[in-house]
């Protein structure tokens, strides 16, 4: 994700700097006073009580926008980041975002100030006010309301200054170009977009098959536990050795053996542009490693998608599998075994599509068509998640 906090006076430019920015990088807009003028309008349970405090005169708590800018995140699920705009106004509020942010697993990437002579803020602000018709907008008031910015401000900027995260920028000049200077400020300093795929299914779905070709395609670095060690197995690894008996009786093996290969091959592409994790996870426990092993790494999981496939289509391509010499594996000799990877499926698994479902990361896409029909489905939806990365 790509957070910002666009930051500058009264006249400096952010509304119009914003537009620019949301277009060009499809971003969330967060401006705390429009919110609270939606939820008012509509009147939500949020709007009633946030109009009568204003009523009395009162201003709204922290606690208030929090929740606005909460719902205002994870209603947007397509954006490609967040561009909050006068937000956080003090240094509180800096540390509610940075709570709230580490909720959904992201952080606050820059705080771009924008540097105006409170002269010219001045003269562009009585300019605005000949249209406006704010008769409040005297050079008087004008002084006051920058003096009041100047004064909550500055222990928000040492508080981003601290983290390295503020960044001044000159706001004088033309709409280009300052625009021009925010987005060479942002292309230096964001951080690398990853796409990392998480692909699910009941055994039998052809995940295999569909993350080794759309790996390929996406330029991407396949992932399958399984694979990893059934490698184990055959060259009669520690780690191998373990496995074994779990992976003959088609059960999950213990957690620390898919970390261990999973860790050390995230570690061998370290110029990857993301992964397709294939077999893992395949419990609660282990989306919660996967999301660890991700996070010390600087990444995170961008989507889950489910190769959806009814059971007897599953149960029809598993026996098949077991007659073919080149890709029959020993869980699939029997319809034991094969039953009892259905049910650890049904049981383990299935909650971690729930999971990924309250993330507002889950895709889900049919399985029972050609490998052909299969396999473009998938491709679309990872091509819109990469186009939303870039």
């Amino acid at each position: 994700m790509l957070n910002i906090a666009l930051f500058g006076p009264p006249g400096a430019g952010k509304g119009t700097q914003s537009k620019k920015l949301l277009e060009k990088y499809n971003l969330t807009y967060i401006s705390t006073g429009d919110l609270l003028r939606t939820e008012i309008e509509e009147g939500s349970e949020i709007g009633k009580k946030a109009k009568e405090i204003i009523n009395h005169g009162g201003l709204v708590s922290d606690e208030m926008i929090v929740q606005l800018i909460e719902k205002r995140i994870t209603t947007n699920t397509h954006s490609r980041g967040i561009l909050f705009d006068g937000f956080p106004r003090t240094v509180v509020q800096a540390y509610i975002l940075d709570g709230l942010l580490l909720k959904l697993n992201t952080n606050l990437h820059m705080m771009l100030s924008l540097e105006v002579p409170n002269e010219e803020l001045t003269h562009r602000l009585l300019l605005r006010s000949e249209t406006s018709g704010r008769a409040d907008d005297t050079a008087e008031v004008i002084k006051i309301r920058l003096q009041e910015y100047e004064n909550k401000t500055k222990p928000v900027a040492a508080y981003y200054q601290k983290q390295d995260k503020y960044i001044p920028l000159n706001g004088v000049g033309t709409i280009d170009e300052i625009f021009s200077s925010i987005v060479d400020v942002i292309e230096k300093n964001k951080e690398k977009e990853y796409t990392n795929i998480v692909l699910l299914g009941k055994p039998g779905s052809g995940k295999g098959t569909q993350g080794d070709m759309l790996a390929k395609k996406h330029n991407l670095v396949y992932i399958s536990t399984g694979k990893l060690l059934r490698k184990e197995i055959a060259n009669n690894t520690e780690l191998g050795k373990i496995a074994k008996p779990f992976m003959d009786r088609g059960e999950i093996v213990p957690d620390e053996i898919p970390i261990q290969l999973i860790a050390d091959n995230i570690e061998k592409y370290p110029d990857a542009n993301g992964f397709i994790f294939k077999g893992f996870p395949r419990t609660i426990v282990q989306a919660y490693i996967l999301d660890g092993l991700l996070q010390r790494n600087g990444m995170r999981v961008s989507a889950m998608i489910e190769l959806k496939i009814g059971t007897l289509s599953a149960l029809k391509r598993l026996s098949a599998r077991a007659q073919d010499p080149d890709s029959a594996r020993n869980y699939d000799m029997s319809t034991d075994l094969i039953v009892n990877r259905l049910e650890q499926y049904r049981e383990k698994t299935e909650p971690v599509i729930d999971f990924y479902q309250k993330q507002n990361k889950f895709h889900r896409v049919d399985a029972d068509g050609s490998r052909e029909e299969v396999f473009n489905k998938l491709s679309d939806s990872i091509s819109e998640l990469i186009k939303r990365n870039l």
